[in-house]
């Protein structure tokens, strides 16, 4: 068996551990890495097209793939709503048409614990949890619109496939992470546990995350296993709660309302000094906890890294800074003393 799978995104923090996973696997002849620029890391049995989703015809790389595994998003340019729409749903769109038509026998999208809608933190939801997003944040309500065209889709020739992972943390991603969600500003001595003496938290604010190589695991298995189908919670435990957060950060966590959290987020961010909407937080503090059984028991998946020590690693990633020679993922990406973070408008282009 030779199969041949095509990746969108394959050099973002994600794409990098599904390229790896995907290489490791015998079962796998070729992967056709799609890109929007091309990266000087080289895996094995890789083969990079430089393209755009958005824009260019992929059905000649699609036509004769045995699987397609879309995760091309964009997280920035946050305050370019008309781009991030262009790539995230329209882009996504294209994906899912053009595999279709191709012939492709299996789809998998990248979708998120952002699709679903906000939901109990006390309790565990599968799966069949509403899937409305959260209103006030555009990469839910992308994610949201993505399923629901996925949803009109399903039933013509082709399987399809959904992930909806929690956050995405590994050594190599800190850079670009600390870029989308921090910002220029942020000094990175001050992500060494016990550096922050004091963590200031609503009860509400819990996330949950995954390891790099364990989310590539979960993309492999998805692509090419025959049974996999339908959506998959992905997550490994614990769930990152406030008082979870503030032991990793060797920090003394204080309980305080939601409202305050927000507004800071709000307030610097229409002051550019940091690159992520407010929304984010409404995120954090609106999601669901999310049941992974279904991925356990019917994909085979099982994380092997546990969600404290996966955020250890990025943090620490952040700190080195680490990365990879792929554009999204280059350490010093920002230039020097991050010039070209402040350049960018902290968020107003990529």
């Amino acid at each position: 068996m030779s199969l041949r799978v095509v990746v969108t995104g394959a050099t973002g923090n994600v794409g990098t551990s599904v390229l790896k996973a995907l290489g490791e696997d015998d079962r796998v002849g070729e992967i056709i890495g799609i890109a929007r620029r091309m990266p000087n890391w080289n895996p094995p049995k890789v083969r990079w097209v430089i393209a755009d989703v958005a824009h260019e015809d992929l059905s000649p790389v699609f036509t004769g793939a045995d699987a397609v595994i879309h995760l091309a998003w964009l997280i920035q340019p946050s305050r370019d709503d008309a781009q991030l729409e262009l790539v995230n749903v329209h882009g996504s769109r294209r994906v899912f048409e053009t595999a279709i038509e191709a012939g492709v026998p299996r789809l998998v999208h990248a979708s998120s614990v952002g699709v679903y809608s906000p939901g109990p933190k006390d309790r565990a939801v599968d799966e069949s949890w509403a899937r409305e997003g959260v209103q006030s944040l555009f990469y839910a309500r992308h994610k949201a619109e993505c399923e629901r065209i996925l949803d009109g889709l399903e039933g013509r020739g082709t399987t399809i496939v959904r992930l909806r992972p929690g956050l995405i943390f590994k050594r190599e991603a800190g850079p670009e992470i600390r870029r989308l969600f921090a910002g220029p500003l942020l000094p990175a001595w001050l992500l060494k546990p016990g550096r922050i003496p004091v963590l200031p938290l609503p009860d509400r604010l819990s996330v949950q995350c995954v390891h790099g190589d364990d989310i590539g695991n979960a993309y492999r298995l998805a692509a090419l296993e025959p049974h996999a189908e339908g959506a998959y919670n992905i997550a490994a435990d614990p769930v990152l709660d406030p008082d979870t957060l503030a032991k990793v950060l060797g920090a003394r966590r204080i309980r305080i309302p939601e409202q305050p959290v927000r507004l800071g987020a709000d307030l610097t961010w229409r002051a550019h000094l940091q690159p992520a909407p407010a929304g984010w937080v409404d995120m954090g503090l609106a999601v669901p906890t999310m049941d992974t059984s279904r991925a356990k028991e019917h994909l085979g998946w099982t994380p092997t890294v546990d969600a404290a020590t996966a955020l250890r690693e990025v943090l620490a990633g952040m700190r080195e800074p680490a990365g990879l020679d792929t554009p999204p993922l280059r350490p010093h990406a920002g230039g020097p003393m991050r010039f070209r973070e402040f350049l960018s408008g902290v968020g107003r282009r990529t």
